[in-house]
């Protein structure tokens, strides 16, 4: 959402914090049952103050997407363009959408379960931002296919094969159970490139291939909410 001229960090911090306790209050209430007078007191603003950070209660349906959204879909365009093979960079784009999942499980909740509430505008821009990222999920797996690492078939629907299988995480996982994004991205993607028809000889080496990037470019973080480093160009 636009915002006026002449807000300075402070004001885009407190925003966050914002957004951040809003996905927590509607993960716990509900979205429909949070009030906006229930926020302005869990976050200490008056009902005036709180809307000149948020515009609206529904806009923070959208806000609490982009929170993920928008370093996550920077992050999944950054391995895209990676000089590597369609099986690396989509077991890379697998990791770090596993990695928000975890850290994000309010967010994710709620915009999964009231988007709904959304029309017009608000629900253009949430829905855009998805088909934005199922583009790039999209275009990495018909690489694949083009290749003939994958047997032939619909892009949709291996994209929805990709997409329910990870999306569906947030519903169940313990962040602080015994598996982690890591080993989850290794044992999804297993089951996926195998029924894509990847051979198997390929699995072992994807996982060898995304160890050595992981240690080797320590400045690119699988993580969508890190920046990368920027890479020195020759010349």
């Amino acid at each position: 959402m636009p915002r006026p001229p002449g807000h300075g960090p402070g004001f885009e911090v407190r925003r966050q914090k914002i957004i951040d306790i809003a996905a927590s209050l509607f993960a716990q209430q509900g979205y429909a049952a949070t009030s906006i007078n229930d926020l302005g007191r869990a976050v200490g603003l008056a009902k005036g103050a709180l809307y000149y950070y948020i515009g609206s209660k529904e806009n923070l349906l959208v806000e609490i997407q982009s929170r993920v959204m928008g370093p996550l879909l920077a992050r999944a365009r950054q391995i895209a363009e990676l000089d590597a093979g369609p099986l690396l960079r989509l077991r890379l784009l697998s990791e770090s959408l596993l990695t928000i999942i975890f850290r994000r499980l309010d967010h994710i909740w709620v915009y999964e379960h009231d988007y709904r509430s959304l029309s017009g505008e608000e629900l253009e821009t949430l829905l855009g931002q998805r088909s934005d990222f199922e583009e790039v999920v999209s275009g990495l797996l018909s690489e694949a296919m083009e290749q003939h690492v994958f047997r032939t078939m619909s892009p949709r629907l291996a994209t929805l094969q990709f997409l329910n299988l990870h999306n569906h995480t947030y519903q169940w996982v313990n962040p602080e159970g015994q598996w982690d994004a890591a080993f989850l991205s290794r044992e999804y993607c297993t089951t996926l490139f195998s029924g894509f028809g990847a051979p198997d000889h390929a699995l072992p080496k994807i996982e060898e291939q995304a160890e050595a990037f992981k240690r080797d470019h320590p400045g690119l973080s699988l993580d969508p909410e890190t920046e990368w480093e920027q890479v020195p160009t020759a010349g």
